[in-house]
């Protein structure tokens, strides 16, 4: 794993064409390792766009915080 830090938020595709968030939380251990907890959320989207509004309405995500996959 590298040590940049990760974007606390990613949005995906799944299989069936909808879009899901993923909350990442990133913590340091004692030899300054990352230490990534993931945590998919179980709201449903149709657009990338709609999955974003929502994590920053819920959530308060900024823009250069998402990710994609």
């Amino acid at each position: 794993m590298s040590r940049t830090p990760v974007a606390p938020f990613l949005i995906t595709k799944d299989e069936d064409g909808m879009f899901r968030i993923t909350i990442r939380t990133t913590r340091f251990n004692s030899q300054n390792y990352p230490l990534v907890t993931s945590s998919l959320q179980p709201e449903l989207f149709k657009s990338a766009m709609a999955a974003r509004a929502h994590a920053k309405q819920e959530f308060g995500a900024e823009t250069d915080q998402f990710a994609s996959k």
